[in-house]
């Protein structure tokens, strides 16, 4: 038997030879990505098992089944979740949830993908990854799948708010109401209200008929029933029909031995991997249109979504799939590429639609290019447009310029560090395998680089490969249209199909009355075994323990210098000939109204150019000279005081050593030489505006939770309110106001600021501070090019008619926004302590102890919502609750204002203190990207010294402290709490019942950005 050791990835076993119950059958080393791979196959069953061994601690696992769905009722995805439910060896209820907080893992979760299942995580601990890999492997082989789990996580009909019913006479008819409910069925309803996600969804169906909707459509979900789930487990959950993957530097002989425990008690079995196709378009163009939903953000009159698609080539080929994804590229990134000048500069519409781009994650790849934000009679002209644009681009050529930069971003994608590598490794080879691309040849990265570098040079490679496949009308044009009716429609349509279920429960029954006890009674006895849940016997279930968490922090070095003015933190290590560069320029007083054009001006300067140069020619620089550059907006609390914060403008990028002053030259141009006087500046300004607005309703509903949180944040701290201001529903609003002005009104007066702001952006002065991350090698060649930088940087900048920040008291206790979303989303959020008071460590521990311990149990298991949980986030001082994709805010509320009253009357047992601090450690030990190293410190002011005390005090957290910070900060505090709910506005959501109504719609014509805080003599004098 051959022993394999991390130490030597020269010594492993040879082809052919046997290892646990699987054979070897073939290796290979890939220097350029410092791994090997090892391809094995399990001689019972026939399970493929591919093993890549890498001097990375940061291990990963993966199994995968495929699983095509055999129609929309979302089994597979149900499927998904009920696995993790409870298994054989681990008969406890929801043991994956109960595992994120007995783990230190930086990585769990599951995902269903369009014809495949799944299963990944990822630890720096032996001990964890080992105890993990029993329960993945147990609960995908050997699930319990009970017919209660499958209600909760898949879908039933029960009363609206049970917990209300089961008290008794304080029950409403509302409450006693039946719906449809399951956590699944939730979530997918807030997808379809994603207007980008169903678009997408129902262009799948339609070029790929043969796969249907995995996720689940919810009009097709309530027809699942618990024998099809079970069926499908079982002809589908079998290692024969599964593909493993480990990463990392454990030794393949543990990992064989372990995983051969499970797959050892199968047969091998006939189970059906095949690999479905889209539809043949080799007789001529085809056309669908479907309805979608009304924006409320946007004109009616632009919101048609149209792409125009064609099937490629077999993705096996990885050569010619290489060479199209960089045609892809090539046609569509930037705002310099053929299609976006000829389809958004062209006026057609405001920005590309979900399924643009070469998708080769199936058997055959797809291209598509399309466009959201199309008026109706234009419809036509976009598939016009996409082929003659396509036609000249063959004529003219690619030039080689453009395909250097991408090569060189490509260069400096392998060189970076990342922390995750080894999971976005799984996550990229994972798809393919399942579809007949062997992922020994997606891992020889060298091999098909150089393929490629040897056609580009014969001449006409890429512009062939564009004829063969785009250069014709074999297309399928898709188009969703907008329906004034179609959010009342989804509704009738739920309601009719409640009815139907209700009709035939009570010909079943015997009458109506006899069919809503029995759902009402089914649904309380689902609610008695959710609440017998809590106190469970978890000692099944492996965990590591808190002394498991090293007391001593890791440390990285860092240094100061002084370079010109500016204060400079540098992080020598090992970079891979990489320089990381960022600084941040601090703004005093800076006007409520120009900080809210903040992210508008960063847009701008990566998109107007300047008076020499286009932007598609600094595009071409960057990507030949850099990884990137980027500008973006920063704030950040002081540590020891959340009622003080400084913001300002953060600048970043990274490049090949010997490229750092071409990335600050740059850099500089687009921050200083922007022209926003351009004969083009207003109508390129105006198609970020509505490329921004056109995708705000649909970011809202993808992260409803957090946009709440920022508003429910703003009425409490200044960072709070910064926060709000720049990027929340504030934002939201500005950006649908200034998007919908006429071209009568313009822009004029956004464009003054935008200048004005240009002016201080950046400058050579005790405001800037810089960080660099680089080898020691070139320390000194990096001070050089800084300073050389800096001499180039005006001496000093002044914020115009500078004014202290004020606006929180505008910020409601108690806020609803009515948005046409099927499901909502909840914040509440409370002051707390700063980061380095005695506080702020139990108050992290119970923000953990309320997820894991309460709100997941009662939001998200009993209430339906498709996800919970309380944060404390120490920097800001603040501490608040949230729920995501929610049928019942209005219950998860009473849950939220009840939770400190709950913590502080808790017993918490010391195994609930482990378990809350093992999950506190997830985040704070997360491996990082040497880029990411120091930052924590150069951002935010938190030093090492003050990251130890915190770390001490977090493992020191006894029971008493955590409910010492309930009674304080939750019970008596309390009545400071900010609350925010996004979503269908209610019965119950009235201003007699306390609730401030805000309406996120289009502004009239003639409003403004707000109240000017500037005069014009601030503007000239800036």
């Amino acid at each position: 038997m051959f022993t394999y050791h991390r130490s030597s990835l020269d010594s492993h076993p040879q082809p052919g030879e046997q290892l646990y119950g699987f054979t070897l059958t073939r290796t290979k080393h890939v220097p350029e990505l410092q791994l090997t791979a090892f391809h094995l196959q399990h001689d019972k069953t026939g399970a493929d098992y591919l093993h890549v061994a890498r001097e990375d601690k940061n291990n990963v696992f993966a199994i995968g089944f495929k699983t095509n769905p055999p129609d929309d009722t979302g089994v597979p995805h149900i499927l998904e979740h009920t696995t993790l439910c409870g298994s054989e060896r681990y008969p406890v209820r929801d043991p994956f949830f109960k595992m994120l907080r007995r783990s230190l893992s930086n990585f769990m979760n599951a995902f269903t993908s369009s014809d495949h299942t799944s299963y990944p995580f990822a630890t720096t601990n032996p001990q964890d990854f080992n105890n993990l890999l029993s329960v993945y492997l147990d609960a995908t082989l050997s699930p319990l799948l009970k017919e209660n789990d499958f209600t909760q996580e898949g879908w039933r009909i029960g009363p609206e708010n049970p917990q209300a019913v089961a008290q008794g006479l304080t029950a409403r008819e509302d409450d006693k109401k039946l719906v449809f409910k399951g956590v699944v069925y939730n979530e997918m309803k807030g997808q379809m209200s994603d207007s980008g996600y169903l678009y997408y969804i129902k262009f799948q169906n339609h070029i790929f008929p043969a796969i249907n909707n995995s996720g689940g459509d919810p009009q097709k979900m309530t027809d699942l029933t618990y024998t099809g789930l079970k069926d499908f487990h079982a002809s589908h959950y079998n290692p024969s029909n599964a593909k493993l993957l480990t990463y990392g530097d454990m030794p393949l002989a543990d990992h064989a031995l372990a995983i051969s425990r499970y797959l050892d008690k199968f047969e091998k079995a006939n189970v059906d991997r095949t690999i479905k196709e889209p539809i043949s378009l080799s007789d001529g163009p085809v056309s669908y249109t479907v309805k979608g939903p009304l924006d409320p953000l946007l004109d009616p009159a632009t919101q048609h979504k149209t792409s125009v698609s064609w099937t490629m080539g077999s993705t096996s080929d990885i050569l010619e799939t290489f060479s199209l994804s960089i045609i892809s590229s090539l046609l569509l990134e930037g705002y310099g590429s053929p299609l976006y000048q000829a389809l958004v500069e062209g006026g057609l519409g405001t920005d590309f639609s979900a399924n643009t781009g070469f998708d080769g994650s199936g058997k055959v790849g797809v291209f598509s290019v399309g466009l959201n934000g199309v008026k109706q009679d234009d419809v036509p002209k976009v598939k016009d447009a996409i082929h003659a644009k396509l036609e000249e681009t063959h004529r003219q050529g690619f030039e080689k310029g453009k395909v250097d930069g991408l090569l060189h971003q490509l260069e400096l994608a392998l060189r970076h560090k990342t922390a995750n590598f080894g999971m976005g490794l799984i996550q990229r080879i994972q798809p393919g395998w399942f579809n007949g691309v062997d992922p020994f040849d997606a891992l020889a990265w060298d091999d098909t680089v150089n393929r490629f570098k040897q056609k580009l040079a014969a001449g006409g490679y890429l512009e062939g490969l564009l004829k063969k496949y785009l250069l014709n009308d074999q297309t399928m044009t898709f188009t969703m249209e907008p329906s004034l009716t179609y959010a009342d429609e989804m509704k009738e349509e739920e309601s009719s199909r409640l009815g139907a279920k209700l009709s035939k429960a009570a010909s079943t029954a015997g009458s109506e009355t006899a069919a809503h006890e029995l759902l009402t009674a089914r649904e309380l006895e689902l609610l008695e075994e959710q609440g017998r849940a809590p106190d469970q016997d978890l000692s099944s279930l492996p965990t590591l323990r808190a002394q498991d968490i090293p007391r001593e922090m890791d440390k990285k070095d860092v240094r100061d210098s002084l370079v010109g003015q500016a204060k400079v933190q540098w992080r020598e290590a090992s970079t891979n000939g990489l320089t990381y560069f960022r600084a941040i320029n601090r703004l005093e007083g800076l006007p409520t109204e120009l900080r809210m054009l903040l992210p508008l001006f960063t847009d701008s300067i990566m998109r107007l150019g300047t008076k020499d140069k286009t932007m598609e020619e600094l595009e071409d620089l960057i990507k030949l000279n850099t990884g990137g550059i980027s500008v973006s907006y920063h704030a950040s609390p002081s540590p020891n005081d959340i009622r003080s914060s400084f913001e300002g403008l953060s600048f970043s990028g990274y490049a090949l050593d010997n490229n750092v002053s071409a990335m600050y030259e740059l850099l500089r141009v687009i921050v200083q030489e922007t022209n926003f006087d351009g004969p083009e500046a207003e109508s390129k300004i105006r198609q970020l505006l509505q490329a921004d607005a056109s995708g705000a309703l649909d970011a809202i509903a993808s992260s409803g939770h957090s946009y709440a949180r920022r508003y429910a944040e703003a009425g409490l701290t200044p960072q709070g309110l910064l926060n709000e201001q720049v990027g929340g529903m504030t934002q939201v609003q500005q950006i649908a106001n200034l998007a919908n002005r006429s071209p009568a009104e313009g822009l004029n007066d956004v464009i003054a600021k935008l200048k004005v702001i240009q002016q201080f952006a950046i400058a050579n002065s005790p405001s800037l501070r810089a960080a660099i991350t680089c080898g020691h090698e070139s320390s000194t060649a990096n001070e050089v090019a800084l300073a050389n930088f800096l001499s180039t940087l005006p001496s000093s900048s002044r914020v115009p008619g500078p004014k202290p920040l004020s606006g929180l008291k505008a910020y409601t206790p108690t806020t609803f926004f009515p948005l046409p979303y099927q499901v909502s989303y909840t914040a509440a959020s409370l002051v707390t302590a700063p980061y380095t008071h005695p506080s702020s460590a139990p108050l992290q521990i119970l923000s953990q102890l309320l997820t894991h311990k309460h709100l997941h149990h009662e939001i998200r298991e009993k209430g339906g919502a498709y996800g919970s949980g309380a944060y404390a986030r120490g920097l800001s001082g603040l501490f608040g609750f949230y729920s995501y994709r929610d049928p019942n805010p209005q219950n998860s509320l009473s849950i939220i204002r009840d939770a400190g009253r709950w913590a502080s009357d808790k017993q918490w047992t010391d195994q609930d203190l482990e378990e809350a601090k093992l999950s506190t450690f997830q985040s704070v030990d997360a491996p990082q990207s040497v880029s990411e190293e120091g930052m924590t410190r150069f951002l935010s002011g938190v030093d090492e010294t003050m990251e130890q005390t915190k770390r001490e005090q977090l493992l020191d957290v006894k029971k008493e402290d955590v409910r010492d910070v309930a009674q304080k900060y939750l019970v008596e505090g309390m009545k400071g709490v900010r609350i925010v709910v996004l979503g269908e506005k209610k019965e119950w959501v009235s201003e007699e019942e306390g609730w401030s109504i805000r309406n996120i719609e289009l502004s009239k014509p003639s409003e403004i950005v707000g109240a000017s805080d500037l005069s014009a003599g601030d503007l000239d004098k800036a």
